[in-house]
């Protein structure tokens, strides 16, 4: 059911042709939002996100984008910015995981998780920010690992917990505007990330989590819904854990 939490906002979502970037999408879209819905690749997992949240009577736009090349964000932002005149809630939610031990990351591996994970952020925050009035909120996708780190992501794990400094320092620069700037980090998510785990990994996962249970994408989405909203006025530099518990700090 179509709620008004987001109503009559402009919401640039990147990442969001499939997992928790498309549940965000919906989700937002569901309380009144149009979305611009960013992928890079997979038109056809993109056009189902439009066509989902469509049935659900929301409206958004496809937005294909590198979001860590300069000119691509630019595209995008003037493309929106053309249809919508201004952006009200940016999610940089965009980022790969690529599993792997510290001694097998190459420096095109690093600098391609560098890029796509914390550039994006860099490019999409300085050229949205000219479209971004008093109210609008910025919202970054971390992740647990930025706090524990990983024994197989040690380059995934500097950009979340770059992405947490970086967020932190906008909430100060970026208060005298009115603009929230804050952060969800994720625990274990049952998404694609968790295709090739068998079912024993995955119960293995599930007995570590306090609440016993694997987090949805619709979990996480539901904690950007409220970093979106009006509920969250007074909140900025902030990070949410959606961990189930797992992690608690």
């Amino acid at each position: 059911m179509q709620s008004n939490m987001l109503k009559d906002k402009t919401a640039l979502i990147t990442g969001a042709s499939r997992g928790i970037g498309r549940a965000i999408a919906i989700k937002f879209a569901e309380q009144g939002a149009f979305v611009g819905i960013n992928y890079i690749s997979n038109e056809s997992a993109a056009k189902k996100t439009l066509k989902i949240l469509e049935k659900k009577g929301g409206k958004g736009i496809l937005l294909k984008a590198d979001v860590s090349k300069e000119k691509d964000v630019e595209k995008i932002i003037k493309t929106l910015v053309n249809k919508r005149k201004h952006i009200d809630i940016l999610v940089n939610n965009a980022g790969i995981y690529s599993r792997d031990k510290f001694e097998n990351i190459t420096p095109k591996n690093w600098e391609k998780t560098l890029a796509i994970n914390l550039t994006s952020s860099y490019y999409l925050c300085q050229k949205g920010l000219p479209y971004m009035k008093p109210g609008s909120k910025i919202i970054f996708m971390s992740s647990q690992l930025a706090f524990k780190g990983s024994s197989h992501g040690a380059n995934y794990s500097a950009t979340k917990a770059g992405m947490l400094g970086f967020m932190r320092s906008l909430a100060i620069e970026l208060a005298d505007k009115k603009i929230n700037v804050n952060a969800v980090a994720p625990g274990t998510i049952d998404t694609d990330l968790l295709a090739n785990y068998s079912k024993k990994m995955k119960q293995g996962r599930i007995n570590e989590i306090p609440l016993k249970r694997l987090g949805t994408p619709g979990d996480v989405a539901d904690a950007c819904l409220f970093l979106a909203s009006d509920l969250s006025d007074y909140i900025t530099g902030e990070t949410i854990n959606v961990n189930g518990g797992l992690y608690i700090h």
